[in-house]
């Protein structure tokens, strides 16, 4: 990417999209194209044609879609399956069709089996069964990461790129308490505790499960450094992670002290849990030579500090 190409951020307010825009302005890359949904529905494949075709973007970063926690994606599996795929399919066509250099795809965790050895290696993808809490949306960005194999595929080209980033947080998260992630949720339940003067939290489940959390401005970094070495990428997705994972309690116990809730926390444990463990294997992409910067307390100081400054995020 040269500092003039025509870039689109797909998803440009969400979580992922909003670091994606503050890192490439940060580095020089001022011809950036974003749409609102209410200027352009992705999931209708003639409106994100018509798009391609007058605006002709050279690069695309996909952020866009549905995501949710445990609760959305058991909640609504019809919804996270039809509105990734839609979107992805008409993306992914509307780029090849007009010639896309290069458009990156953002897969999930998720994708591999809920009983998976740890930490998960890419090839593990479609080796077993996945976490049936989060079946719609895992088969719909295991779809994905297999059009953007077979798209390069059938029309031997490096067009598209597949990353998986592990559990994402960050400024611009979705802190709804019915279907946020864990992270998010859990900053916003110790903030409520903390000025409704309660003395005790209970969460979900035994905290036992551990998960690798990686800052939203990290992912971009990653993504842009993706771009400019697509070259050297094989046809086949990449984890990005950070080789570190915490317990829901231990990450109770950080989110905690950063919200300075002083109560107590209790474990429902007739909750699921969800998988036990969920840790990437980012050796392939770190062999590349990035690495993530920004650690979980630092990057859930940041994070916090936003939360405060957008009326308590809601």
């Amino acid at each position: 990417m040269f500092k003039d190409s025509k870039i689109y951020v797909a998803g440009h307010a969400g979580l992922l999209g909003t670091a994606l825009l503050k890192k490439l302005r940060a580095k020089g890359f001022g011809n950036i194209i974003t749409r609102t949904r209410a200027e352009l529905d992705l999931t209708r494949s003639r409106d994100v044609n018509e798009f391609f075709k007058k605006e002709q973007p050279e690069y695309v970063f996909l952020s866009a879609g549905l995501t949710g926690g445990l609760v959305a994606n058991k909640t609504y599996p019809a919804d996270f399956l039809h509105i990734n795929i839609s979107i992805q399919d008409n993306l992914f066509e509307a780029a090849n069709k007009y010639g896309v250099k290069h458009l990156i795809f953002y897969g999930s965790s998720c994708i591999y089996p809920k009983n998976s050895p740890q930490p998960m290696k890419e090839e593990y993808l479609l080796t077993g069964l996945i976490e049936e809490t989060s079946e719609a949306y895992a088969i719909a960005k295991s779809a994905g990461i297999i059009a953007c194999r077979s798209y390069n595929a059938q029309y031997k080209t490096n067009r598209f790129i597949a990353l998986v980033p592990n559990s994402m947080y960050g400024p611009h998260d979705n802190f709804g308490l019915e279907n946020s992630h864990v992270l998010a949720a859990l900053i916003r339940k110790f903030h409520d505790a903390k000025t409704e003067g309660r003395d005790r939290v209970v969460l979900w489940g035994s905290g036992k499960p551990r998960r690798e959390f990686i800052f939203s401005e990290d992912v971009a970094d990653a993504s842009i450094f993706a771009m400019a070495n697509a070259a050297k990428l094989s046809n086949t997705h990449y984890n990005i992670g950070t080789g570190v994972d915490y317990s829901i309690k231990e990450l109770a116990e950080i989110i905690s002290k950063t919200v300075a809730f002083e109560g107590t926390v209790e474990w429902d444990t007739s909750r699921p849990d969800g998988a036990a463990k969920k840790l990437l294997d980012s050796a392939k992409f770190s062999g590349l030579g990035w690495s993530p910067s920004v650690s979980l307390q630092e990057g859930l100081k940041t994070t916090y500090g936003w939360y405060l400054k957008n009326n308590g995020g809601r």
